[in-house]
C-alpha cells in the first residue's frame, strides 16, 4: 500500500523524539542565526506580546524583506515601538547583543537605517543604538518544534501575508494579459534607456555614448559610477572626438597599453612586489603607465571609490577593464557591432553570435588570474559570460541601436531592435527580481520569467510603484492599474 508523502513515518517520529540531543547538542545557544531569520521572516512569534529589552511594546506592521546580500538581514520593515509613530527601516538579527559590535555593524554605513536589533536572548544593550528585541520569550511554539519546522517546505515558502496588494489582481489576469502588461512596462524601460543615449549623443556623439553605456554596464551594480567615469574620460580617446579628454597622451595601440591606462586612471594599479609571480605583468603595465601618469593626473580615481565586497572573482573590476581593453584595441569594435545587428544570419540566435563577437579568446595575464596577486589558474577562465552579454544587450546595445534608428527614421532597423529585444532569453536572476516575483506574481507565476523583456517589465513596475510605496503598499496605485487593465478587452487602458 503506497504511503502518503505527508504521513507520519519512523524517520519523522524518531527525529522529534531525539531532537534535544541531535539538534541542540552541547551548545548553550540552541538556535542558529538562520533559524532566527526564518522565525522573523514568518513571524512565528507571539506578536501581541513583543517588548524591547527596556520594556517598550513592539508592533510589527511588516517584518521587511529578507536580504540575502550584504547589509541588514531585512530591508524595508515597518515597526511601531511604544507610543512613537510607525517607522520604516531595516532589521538586523544576531544571536547575541554583542554581535552588533563584533560583526562591525557600528562601523558599517549600510546599517545606519536599522530601526530594530533582534537577538535570541537578553544581553547588554548599553552600546547599541536604538531598540533591541530578544525573541527567546516570544516564540509561538517551543524552540524544538521550530527547529523541526525550519527544514520543512512551509518554512521555505514565501509567507502569504507578505504578498503585495497587487498580487491578487495580477493573479486574476490571464497569462496572456499579464505577459502583455509586463511587455508594455518593458517598452517604457527600453525607451527610457534609449532616450538617455540620445541625450548623451547630442553632447558627445553616438560612439562615445555607446562606450559610456558599455563601461557602465561592466560596472555591474557595485561599481557603476567609477566605471562610467572611466568611460567618460577614456573610452574613445581619438583626437577631435566629441567628449574626448584633451591630453598629450597618444591613443593606445594594444590591449596591454589600454590596460595600463584604464587600470592606472582607475587607481587600481598596485606597485610591483618582490618575488611575486605576477610581477612580470605589473612591470610591463607600469612601464607604460609611468609615461602617461602625468597627463592623467587630474582624473585618477581614488581606489576607495571601488567596491569589492561580496563580488565573485570573475566580476572584479580589474578583469572587466581587461576585457574592455581588448574591445578598445580592436579599433573596429563599433563596426563589428553594427554588422552583428544588421546581419540576417544573426536573426535566429542573436544572443549566441553576440557572445562570440564580444568574447576575448585569450588575455596573456587576465585569462589566467583573478587578481594581480593571485596564483596562476590551472585553466584559462573567460573574461565574459553569457549573463553579462545579456545585460549589455538589453540595457545598452539594443537601446542604442533602436534610438539611432528612430533618430534616422529607419523603421526597418527600429523594428529589428524591438524584435531582438522581445525574443532575448531571460538574463540571470537577481535579488530585486526574486523579491518582485514573490511579492507581485506569487503562486505558479513565481517561476522565473522566460524572457529578458518580461524581467525588464517587472523591474519597471518596481521602479514606478514599489519604490514609491512601502512594505504595506501604502498609497500604491498599481493594483488600480491592473484592475483597469483587466477590464480592457482590447488591451488598452482607459
Amino acid at each position: 500500500m503506497p504511503v502518503s508523502p505527508v504521513s507520519k513515518t519512523f524517520y519523522a517520529d524518531w527525529r522529534v523524539k531525539h531532537a534535544q540531543s541531535v539538534f541542540l547538542g552541547e551548545t548553550d545557544v540552541p538556535v542558529s542565526e538562520r533559524l532566527l531569520q526564518n522565525i522573523w521572516h514568518h513571524q512565528r512569534l507571539l506578536r501581541d506580546r513583543l517588548r524591547t529589552l527596556d520594556g517598550q511594546p513592539v508592533r510589527v506592521l511588516h517584518p521587511g524583506f529578507w536580504n540575502h546580500e550584504a547589509g541588514p538581514d531585512f530591508r524595508g520593515a515597518m515597526v511601531q515601538i511604544g507610543d512613537e509613530p510607525a517607522r520604516s527601516g531595516d532589521v538586523e538579527i544576531d544571536l547575541r547583543t554583542g554581535g552588533w559590535h563584533a560583526h562591525g555593524h557600528d562601523r558599517n554605513p549600510r546599517f545606519e537605517n536599522v530601526i530594530l536589533h533582534v537577538v535570541w536572548e537578553p544581553g547588554d544593550v548599553s552600546k547599541i543604538p536604538g531598540p533591541t528585541l530578544a525573541l527567546e520569550r516570544f516564540l509561538d511554539s517551543p524552540v524544538i518544534e521550530l527547529m523541526g519546522w525550519h527544514g520543512s517546505e512551509s518554512a521555505k515558502a514565501w509567507p502569504a501575508a507578505l504578498a503585495g496588494r497587487c498580487c491578487a489582481p495580477l493573479s486574476e489576469l490571464s497569462e496572456e494579459k499579464r505577459t502583455e502588461l509586463l511587455q508594455q512596462a518593458a517598452c517604457v524601460r527600453f525607451q527610457t534607456k534609449a532616450n538617455q543615449f540620445q541625450t548623451r549623443a547630442r553632447q558627445a556623439g553616438w560612439e562615445q555614448a555607446l562606450w559610456e553605456g558599455i563601461f557602465r554596464g561592466l560596472g555591474y551594480k557595485q561599481n557603476v559610477w567609477p566605471m562610467l567615469r572611466l568611460g567618460e574620460v577614456l573610452a574613445h580617446e581619438e583626437p577631435g572626438t566629441p567628449g574626448a579628454k584633451a591630453s598629450p597622451a597618444q591613443t593606445p595601440d594594444s590591449a596591454l597599453a589600454w590596460q595600463a591606462r584604464l587600470l592606472g586612471v582607475g587607481g587600481l594599479l598596485p606597485a610591483p612586489g618582490e618575488g611575486v609571480e605576477t610581477d612580470a605583468y605589473l612591470r610591463l603595465v607600469w612601464d607604460i603607465w609611468w609615461r602617461e601618469r602625468q597627463a592623467f593626473s587630474d582624473c585618477i580615481l581614488p581606489k576607495s571609490l571601488w567596491r569589492f565586497n561580496g563580488m565573485r572573482p570573475a566580476n572584479l573590476p580589474q578583469r572587466r577593464l581587461a576585457l574592455a581593453s581588448h574591445w578598445l584595441a580592436s579599433r573596429n569594435f563599433v563596426s563589428k557591432l553594427e554588422k552583428w545587428f544588421t546581419d540576417q544570419n544573426t536573426a535566429s540566435t542573436p544572443w549566441n553570435t553576440l557572445l562570440e563577437l564580444l568574447q576575448v579568446e585569450d588575455d596573456p595575464f587576465w585569462s589566467w588570474h583573478w587578481t594581480f596577486r593571485s596564483v596562476r589558474l590551472p585553466s584559462p577562465q573567460p573574461l565574459l559570460g553569457g549573463s553579462r552579454v545579456s545585460d549589455l544587450a538589453i540595457n545598452v546595445i539594443l537601446p542604442w541601436f533602436w534610438i539611432r534608428a528612430v533618430s534616422g527614421k529607419n523603421d526597418e532597423l527600429k523594428l529589428r531592435a524591438e524584435e531582438i529585444y522581445f525574443k532575448w532569453p531571460a538574463a540571470d536572476d537577481n535579488s530585486v527580481l526574486r523579491l518582485a516575483r514573490q511579492r507581485l506574481l506569487g503562486g505558479s507565476a513565481r517561476r522565473r520569467l522566460p524572457t529578458a523583456a518580461l524581467q525588464q517589465g517587472l523591474l519597471q513596475v518596481v521602479k514606478d510603484f514599489c519604490e514609491h510605496s512601502n512594505a504595506i503598499c501604502e498609497d500604491c496605485r498599481f493594483p488600480e492599474l491592473v484592475r483597469s487593465w483587466n477590464l480592457q478587452p482590447d488591451g488598452t487602458v482607459s
